[in-house]
C-alpha cells in the first residue's frame, strides 16, 4: 500500500476555460452528463462538487487582477442573478508552488462565489449555505495530496529542493492497475484518480493519486473523510522510487 492517509477532502475539477485562462489549470473532466462505466462505485456527495476545483492558474488570477484594476470586478465574483445568499469573495493561496513560465508564484484557491458559479455553470445545484464548508474541503484535499507528493519527492531533495506543480488532471474513468485489482479481490473502486505533473527542477515526474471514500464517522453523518493513494506512475523511474520507498519504509511498493 502507499504512503497516503484519510483527509477530508473533495478532489474536483474544471474543465472548459477559454485558452486565455488556461495555462497551466487544471483539464479535469467530470461533466454530470457523462455516463460512468457500470461498475464505477457511487459518487461521493463531496465528490461531486467538482466545478472549479483546482487551485487556478497564474494567467487566471492576473486576468482577475486587471479586471480589478479597472474597478471591475471578476465575473467569476459577481453573484448569480437568483443567489440567494452573499457569499464570500475572498480567496485562499495554497502552499503549492507553480512551475513553470509561472515560477515564483503559488496555485490560490476559488472562493466560495467563485465555486458556487463554477457549479452552476456545470448546471449542479448548489446551496449557498453549503460554499463555507465545501471549499475548505476542497482545499485541504489539495494540500495533503501536495503533502503525500513531497513525501516522495523528498528522496530526492539532495537534487532539488523545491519541487514545484507544473498541472493536473482527473482520470475518474481511467482506472489504474492497482484500483482494478483491488476491485478484483472485492475492494470498493476509488471513485476518482487525478495525475499530477510535478517539476523536479526540470525534470517532469507524474504522481498518480486514487481518491476512495473513507470510513464514515459514527458520530456525525456529515463528516465525510477520505483515502488518498499517492504514489509515482509506472515508470522506469517510478518503479526505483516505489522501491527505494520500500526499502526505507516497508510500504509504497505497491
Amino acid at each position: 500500500m502507499s504512503s497516503s492517509k484519510q483527509s477530508t477532502a473533495c478532489p474536483v475539477d474544471h474543465k472548459s476555460m477559454k485558452a486565455a485562462e488556461q495555462a497551466p489549470s487544471c483539464p479535469v473532466d467530470h461533466e454530470p452528463g457523462t455516463k460512468l462505466p457500470e461498475n464505477h462505485p457511487p459518487v461521493n456527495p463531496l465528490a461531486s462538487l467538482n466545478a472549479e476545483s483546482c487551485p487556478y492558474s497564474a494567467e487566471r488570477q492576473e486576468a482577475e487582477l486587471l479586471a480589478q484594476s479597472n474597478n471591475m470586478p471578476p465575473p467569476s465574483q459577481l453573484p448569480a442573478p437568483d443567489q440567494k445568499a452573499p457569499l464570500a469573495v475572498e480567496r485562499e493561496k495554497s502552499s503549492i508552488p507553480m512551475g513553470g513560465k509561472f515560477d515564483g508564484k503559488v496555485w490560490v484557491y476559488p472562493s466560495e462565489q467563485m465555486f458556487f458559479n463554477a457549479m452552476r455553470r456545470k448546471n449542479w445545484k448548489p446551496d449557498e449555505n453549503d460554499m463555507s464548508v465545501v471549499v475548505p474541503i476542497h482545499n485541504a484535499v489539495n494540500e495533503q495530496c501536495w503533502v503525500k507528493i513531497l513525501e516522495w519527492e523528498n528522496m530526492h531533495k539532495t537534487d532539488c529542493a523545491q519541487p514545484k506543480l507544473l498541472r493536473f488532471q482527473g482520470r475518474p474513468r481511467d482506472y489504474t492497475p492497482k484500483a482494478r485489482i483491488r476491485s478484483f479481490l472485492g475492494y470498493t473502486l476509488p471513485f476518482d484518480r487525478h495525475d499530477w505533473t510535478v517539476d523536479r527542477c526540470g525534470k517532469q515526474v507524474t504522481y498518480v493519486i486514487d481518491f476512495y471514500s473513507g470510513a464514515q464517522d459514527p458520530k456525525s453523518s456529515q463528516n465525510v473523510s477520505f483515502y488518498l493513494d499517492v504514489r509515482p506512475k509506472l515508470t522506469l523511474d517510478g518503479i526505483a522510487d516505489r522501491f527505494k520507498m520500500w526499502w526505507t519504509t516497508g510500504s509504497g511498493l505497491w
